[in-house]
């Protein structure tokens, strides 16, 4: 195993001011859905030129610390045949890996799902180090229904517990683990609902994740925000966003834990954004906290991009300022000045 000082300087590398972790980790199938949605025809190539167009973006690395890659992408070059890990490398940005397998439905749990991608994980862990990943993503999903009981106990329990069992591994293996338990937000819940939720999966997660010794100074938790569900009336605003997410991370989170990132889970551009600052202007915390994106800083530079070569400096400037915003936001500093996703859309699609 790894010292736990190398796995607490690269996460805290990961977690450096005013930078974030880019999701470029979509599997095939999730790029092929976002890409055909565009008119945008999705093979090896295109996937890789796109990832391309993200990684090269002049500037980025101004505000970004670390990208997650998914399988096939990690293995893939630019077009002067550098491997993607190697040139994040040359610009001072950590290469991550998504290592789960995706979700299967849980068995005898309605409507509940399980994460695969244990198996042989030590092994892939082995090669995912040689070719250049320092860190690695977990994700599993938890559906909020309160009439129905769900999130279930007995999920909970499973998918959490093969979360730590991840990280353990991931960590033997030199490899910063960041685990992710994701609230979905297509439901009716209210705020509360969500934050008890989130809480109590957060919490049991910890709880997993220490009594698989996992060195909590050398782990990242990448956690939804807390807000409404998307089909509630009433909707959150940035402010309740923040005083809501903050209440349970305080409650939940050992403060010996490295930082946190938020996912975007679902949200527009701007919504992501103002929630990000509102939980930024409350100041620092017990740590570091920044975002790690996928749609949300993604999907205006991919709509601007539409797979056409001779749009790619106009998506990357897209990328590059909305990655920035971000970055800014993270410490309650977005002042408003720069210009909105839809905008940028608009500006492309009119040209």
């Amino acid at each position: 195993m790894k010292q736990p000082s190398d796995l607490h300087t690269i996460a805290q590398a990961l977690l450096a001011p005013h930078k974030g972790i880019l999701a470029a980790d979509e599997s095939t199938k999730s790029a092929a859905k976002r890409f055909e949605a565009l008119g945008i025809e999705c093979t090896e190539e295109t996937r890789r030129a796109y990832r391309q167009l993200l990684i090269t973006t002049p500037g980025i690395e101004e505000y970004l610390s670390g990208v997650i890659f998914y399988d096939e992408t990690i293995r893939q070059k630019t077009d002067d045949g550098t491997p993607f890990p190697k040139y994040l490398e040359s610009h001072n940005i950590i290469p991550g890996i998504k290592v789960d397998k995706g979700l299967v439905p849980l068995d005898n749990f309605d409507g509940e799902t399980i994460t695969e991608g244990l198996d042989g994980l030590a092994e892939r862990l082995k090669e995912y180090y040689e070719l250049g990943a320092r860190f690695a993503k977990w994700r599993a999903a938890f559906t909020v229904d309160a009439p129905a009981g769900l999130p279930t106990k007995g999920a909970l329990h499973a998918n959490l517990h093969t979360m730590a069992r991840y990280a353990s591994l991931c960590q033997t293996a030199g490899i910063v683990p960041i685990v992710e338990p994701e609230i979905i937000y297509d439901g009716s819940q209210t705020l509360e609902q969500a934050k008890e939720a989130t809480q109590t999966a957060v919490g049991l997660l910890m709880a997993m994740l220490q009594a698989y010794r996992v060195d909590l100074s050398g782990a990242i938790l990448k956690t939804s925000m807390v807000l409404a569900g998307k089909k509630q009336p009433t909707q959150s605003t940035p402010e309740e966003v923040a005083q809501a997410t903050m209440a349970v991370l305080q409650a939940a989170v050992p403060k010996e834990l490295a930082g946190i990132v938020f996912l975007s889970g679902g949200q527009t551009p701007e919504q992501a954004r103002n929630n990000l600052q509102a939980i930024g202007s409350l100041g620092k915390q017990s740590w570091p906290i920044t975002f790690s994106f996928s749609r949300a800083v993604q999907d205006p530079a991919m709509q601007a991009w539409a797979g056409k070569q001779e749009n790619v400096t106009h998506a990357q400037e897209i990328y590059l300022g909305l990655t920035r915003d971000n970055a800014q936001a993270r410490h309650g500093e977005y002042t408003g000045g720069g210009t909105a996703a839809s905008d940028f859309v608009s500006q492309t699609q009119d040209a």
